[in-house]
């Protein structure tokens, strides 16, 4: 099953994990949503620099470290994600204690990782 994919922490430099992960989700067909610290692209993928709003948001994959991720928190929440996927360096507690609050799934685990073992 597709799902449509927010990547918070996105990056245009090719050698970043965010980068990669924006790559790997549209070669195994998702729709990418991609959020990062400027506007610009990742092939043909908008990246924004402000909290766009899209519907039907099925995964949020973080790329940010925890302190980072404290400005999204309720931009993350207000999407309505099934799942937030804390890629490696990304775990944060608090954010796991607010997702569960709202009854949003959450997994410590490489999105890089998930797509390739058919896991995703």
């Amino acid at each position: 099953m597709k799902k449509k994919t927010l990547v918070l922490g996105a990056s245009d430099n090719t050698e970043r994990y965010s980068n990669m992960a924006v790559k790997k989700l549209v070669a195994h067909g998702h729709t990418v949503v991609a959020v990062g610290n400027k506007d610009t692209f990742i092939d043909t993928i908008p990246v924004y620099k402000e909290k766009i709003i899209e519907d039907g948001i099925d995964t949020v994959t973080l790329y940010l470290s925890p302190k980072n991720q404290i400005p999204f928190y309720s931009y993350i929440i207000s999407l309505k994600p099934k799942r937030i996927i804390f890629n490696p360096g990304t775990e944060n507690e608090d954010l796991v204690t607010l997702a569960k609050q709202n009854n949003i799934q959450t997994i410590e685990a490489c999105t890089l990782v998930m797509l390739n073992t058919g896991q995703y």
